[in-house]
């Protein structure tokens, strides 16, 4: 009997286009991004460097970038955040049958651009039991400790577990650890189906 629900964020609640950065950064043509950058993006991620030490690897790195350029490239991923499954998650946490946790891969400069445009995402934020993201716990999936850190700070029973992510390698993570999951695809899938997508579950 599944008690909580642990939701990732981009393509779950928020509308990405994951390509848009390398696409942006083309018209000034980079044509790749060096693996010294996919190093330092997943450093930023778990926080470990500062949003001055990124933008300021970027501009070191491809010199054609000004720190504007760099701001719009990497924040063109974001794209929206429906009010329909804010909706959704509002009614969810209205009826206290499950304990919501959010589990995200982000970092500052992404939060910073979603507080200043989705009008909603404090009221958003309330409605879980705990909103971790990767950037200010030092985690990020799919690595194994960012799922037990969750199991671990509130005592969970993985095979009560569902979480839901579009990465179908951070679902895999957490099924190693016994977790329920649904892999959900953005391009055919809804996370407002939940209850009809996983049905078996419930």
């Amino acid at each position: 009997m599944i008690k909580t629900l642990i939701f990732d964020f981009g393509d779950v609640f928020v509308n990405l286009d994951k390509p848009a950065t390398l696409r942006e950064m083309k018209k000034f043509k980079i044509e790749e991004i060096t693996p010294k950058t996919r190093d330092l993006n997943q450093e930023y991620e778990k926080g470990l460097i500062s949003s001055e030490e990124f933008l300021q690897h970027y501009q070191e790195e491809y010199k054609v970038l000004e720190q504007a350029d760099v701001l719009d490239s990497w924040n063109a991923v974001l794209v929206d955040f429906p009010k329909y499954r804010f909706e959704f998650l509002k009614k969810l946490a209205s009826e206290k049958k499950y304990q919501l946790i959010l589990l995200s891969n982000t970092n500052e400069i992404h939060i910073d651009w979603i507080k200043e445009n989705v009008s909603f995402f404090d009221e958003f934020k309330s409605y879980f039991d705990a909103f971790y993201l990767s950037h200010e716990i030092n985690f990020r999936k799919p690595d194994a400790e960012i799922y037990e850190f969750v199991l671990k700070n509130h005592d969970l029973n993985p095979e009560e577990c569902l979480f839901i992510d579009d990465t179908k390698e951070n679902t895999g993570a957490a099924e190693a650890l016994g977790i329920h999951t649904w892999n959900i695809d953005p391009t055919k899938e809804d996370v407002i189906d939940l209850f009809r997508a996983k049905k078996e579950l419930f």
